[in-house]
């Protein structure tokens, strides 16, 4: 099943409405209080997405359920500007960049340099067949091609489950990637979710954050 569509902004509208649907459905799904709790927890976590991608920021929040099996979605059109891609780098490059710190938000600012149009107006998307290899943004590794999949242009997927396997694969000969797993241990979202999946298309952006009790 799928539940209603509501309209959610990075200013916080839309949120409290988003996380009583999200606390209703798992309710009525059978799940007890502290499932429940982590599956709200999971929602606020991807509406933590939204903040720092792009200015004000307006998304589709939506749950599809089979049985006990959840995928929280949320779909935005971002359109970022040149001016946009200038303060972003500058911000990053100069180590001052706190909301990018921890897994989400490298993988904020991972979605953030995706959608960034480069000094010709192209998609930053271009950047990523690379492995974002030129880009000094500091979460290389969130990239590595391995786990971004070019579909066609400007199309590219990303997935925890692959990233994480990576990172796993590395540690023993990676000081990086040692740094990177313990991270990801730390992560909320990384150890509740089964899987978390992104869309990028262009400028349209979807985050799927799927869960199984």
């Amino acid at each position: 099943m799928k539940t209603e569509i509501i309209s959610v902004t990075s200013r916080g509208q839309g949120m409290d409405e988003a996380l009583a649907m999200t606390e209703k459905l798992g309710a009525e799904s059978g799940l007890e209080r502290k499932q429940n709790l982590r599956l709200r927890l999971l929602a606020e976590e991807l509406f933590g997405m939204l903040r720092g991608i792009a200015g004000d920021v307006e998304a589709d929040y939506w749950l599809e359920k089979t049985d006990r099996n959840f995928a929280l979605h949320l779909k935005s059109n971002v359109v970022m500007t040149r001016e946009m891609r200038e303060q972003l780098i500058a911000v990053s490059t100069s180590g001052e960049n706190a909301a990018a710190r921890g897994f989400m938000g490298k993988l904020r600012e991972m979605i953030a340099v995706a959608l960034l149009p480069d000094e010709s107006g192209r998609s930053g998307l271009t950047g990523l067949s690379l492995g974002f290899a030129g880009l000094s943004m500091g979460f290389a590794s969130m990239a590595d091609p391995s786990s971004v999949t070019q579909l066609r242009t400007d199309v590219f997927r990303w997935s925890m489950l692959e990233y994480k396997k990576k990172v796993d694969s590395s540690r023993s000969e990676n000081t990086e990637a040692e740094a990177a797993w313990d991270e990801l241990e730390r992560s909320i979202v990384a150890s509740i979710a089964d899987e978390v999946s992104v869309c990028v298309v262009n400028s349209d952006v979807e985050i799927i954050i799927s869960k199984a009790f």
